[in-house]
C-alpha cells in the first residue's frame, strides 16, 4: 500500500479540526484533515435529540461565519450545528477526509515528522494536529451492578425518554447535561431523582444580556487557569426551552427529587453524601456573585442597562433539601434507569509518544508540546477558559497556525 506524505495532519473534523483547516488554509499550509466518521460526529450520534447549544446563535459559532437561519438570540439545535460545520467546511474548501480513523500515531524513524497509520494506509507529515476534542470515553461508575436489574446508560447514549423502561430516573449529575435531560425526563411525566455535586450555576441572562456576554465583559472567558479544587465542578447552564437559567429549587416545586452525591450501592440502596444543602448555596453563591461582578462594571463603565432587582431573590429550600435523602432505595422508589451525566475521561492510547501526564492529559504550552511538530487543540483550558468552546477553539487555531508558521519560517532560514 502506498505511502502517503502531508506537510501538517490535522486528525479530528469538529469543530477544532475545521477551525485548524481555516487557520492553515489562510496561511497557504498544506495540509490533511482525518475524521474517523463524518463531519461534527459528536453532535450527530453522540448526545440527545432535543439538545441545543448553551449559548446563543450569535455567540456559539465561528466568528468567520454566521448562522444564516436564525435569530442571533436563539439557540441553534444540535442537527443546525452539524449544518453549521459542514456548510463551513464546503465554505473554505477544507481537505477533509471522512472514514478513516487514525489507529497509531508515532515519532518517524530518525525522529524528524510523523508516521500516522489508518486502515486505508500510512500517513507521513513533518506535523501533526490532534483536534479530536475532550469528550473521547464516557465515564460510567461502577457503583451499581448490572445484576440489580436497572437500564444504566451514559448521557452519551440518552436520546429521548422515550428509550427508558417505564418508571422513575435518575440522573446522575448536574451540570449542563445531567440538568437538562433531568428536566426533559421530567416534562415528560416521569418521576426523576437528580444527584447534584458541586456546580456553578450562572444567570441565563441578565439586565439584558446573556451570561456569555457577561463572562466577555467581565474577562472571565480570558481566565488563564482554573481555580485550584474547581476541576470536578460543573457548570449548571442550558439553552433549553428558549433559554432558562438552571434553578434547583424550580425543578423540585415541579416535582423533582434532588439528592447529594450518589455514593456505594448495597443491598438495593445507594448511599447519598449529606452535602445536597451546601452544593446548592455554594450555586446560589457563584450566581449572585456573577450578578454582583455585572452590576459593578455596568456602574463602572455606565452601561445604561436595566436593573433586575429580582433577579436577586432565591426561593426558599424544598423538602428535599431541608429534610435530604440519606439512602436512596431504588425498588421502592420504582426507579429502573439510571443516566450518569459524569463527564468523559481522555483516550490518547492511539499516540505513541511519552508526552502523557498520569491522568491521561497532554504535556503542552497553549497547544504546544515537547515533541518538535506535534501539538493538541480543542482541549479544556488550553489557552483560557474558552477553548473548548466555538469560538474560543477558532483563536487557539490562529494562535497555533501563527506559532507553526513562524516555527517553519525560523527553521527554513537555518
Amino acid at each position: 500500500m502506498a505511502v502517503e506524505t502531508i506537510d501538517t495532519l490535522v486528525i479530528g473534523g469538529g469543530q477544532a479540526g475545521l477551525a485548524m483547516s481555516a487557520h492553515l488554509r489562510e496561511r497557504g499550509v498544506p495540509h490533511l484533515v482525518l475524521e474517523r466518521s463524518r463531519i461534527a460526529e459528536r453532535w450527530r450520534t453522540s448526545r440527545w435529540d432535543s439538545l441545543v447549544a448553551n449559548g446563543p446563535a450569535w455567540h456559539d459559532r465561528f466568528p468567520a461565519m454566521e448562522f444564516d437561519d436564525i435569530d442571533g438570540a436563539s439557540f441553534a439545535g444540535k442537527d443546525r450545528i452539524v449544518k453549521y460545520f459542514e456548510t463551513f467546511a464546503e465554505k473554505i474548501c477544507s481537505p477533509i477526509r471522512c472514514g478513516v480513523e487514525v489507529t497509531s500515531l508515532a515519532r518517524a524513524p530518525g525522529g524528524q515528522g510523523f508516521v500516522a497509520e489508518t486502515k486505508d494506509g500510512r500517513i507521513e507529515a513533518a506535523r501533526v494536529v490532534v483536534a479530536t476534542g475532550p469528550f473521547q470515553k464516557p465515564i460510567i461508575p461502577t457503583v451499581v451492578p448490572d445484576s440489580a436489574g436497572i437500564m444504566q446508560l451514559h448521557s452519551e447514549g440518552y436520546r429521548n425518554p422515550g428509550q427508558l423502561p417505564e418508571g422513575a430516573v435518575l440522573v446522575v449529575g448536574a451540570g449542563s447535561s445531567g440538568s437538562q435531560i433531568a428536566d426533559e425526563i421530567l416534562r415528560s411525566g416521569r418521576k426523576v431523582f437528580l444527584s447534584v455535586g458541586p456546580h456553578d450555576r450562572p444567570p441565563r441572562a441578565y439586565r439584558g444580556r446573556d451570561f456569555v456576554w457577561w463572562l466577555g465583559a467581565l474577562g472571565k472567558w480570558d481566565a488563564k487557569a482554573q481555580e485550584p479544587g474547581m476541576e470536578h465542578v460543573t457548570i449548571a447552564v442550558s439553552g433549553a426551552n428558549g433559554g432558562e437559567t438552571v434553578d434547583f429549587r424550580r425543578l423540585a416545586e415541579r416535582g423533582m427529587v434532588l439528592l447529594g452525591r450518589a455514593g456505594a450501592y448495597a443491598n438495593g440502596r445507594i448511599s447519598i453524601a449529606p452535602d445536597l444543602g451546601d452544593n446548592i448555596r455554594r450555586g446560589d453563591a457563584n450566581y449572585l456573585s456573577v450578578l454582583a461582578e455585572a452590576d459593578a462594571h455596568a456602574a463602572r463603565m455606565g452601561l445604561d442597562l436595566p436593573e433586575e432587582p429580582e433577579a436577586k431573590v432565591i426561593g426558599p429550600d424544598p423538602a428535599c433539601v431541608t429534610d435530604p435523602i440519606l439512602s436512596l432505595d431504588l425498588k421502592a422508589e420504582g426507579i429502573t434507569s439510571i443516566i450518569w451525566a459524569t463527564g468523559y475521561a481522555l483516550d490518547y492510547a492511539w499516540v505513541k509518544m511519552d508526552i502523557f501526564e498520569p491522568n491521561g492529559r497532554p504535556r503542552h504550552d497553549r497547544g504546544v508540546t515537547e515533541v518538535p511538530g506535534l501539538y493538541f487543540l480543542g482541549l479544556p483550558w488550553l489557552t483560557r477558559r474558552a477553548s473548548p468552546f466555538i469560538w474560543g477553539v477558532w483563536h487557539d487555531a490562529a494562535w497555533l497556525a501563527d506559532h507553526m508558521t513562524e516555527a517553519s519560517g525560523a527553521q527554513a532560514a537555518e
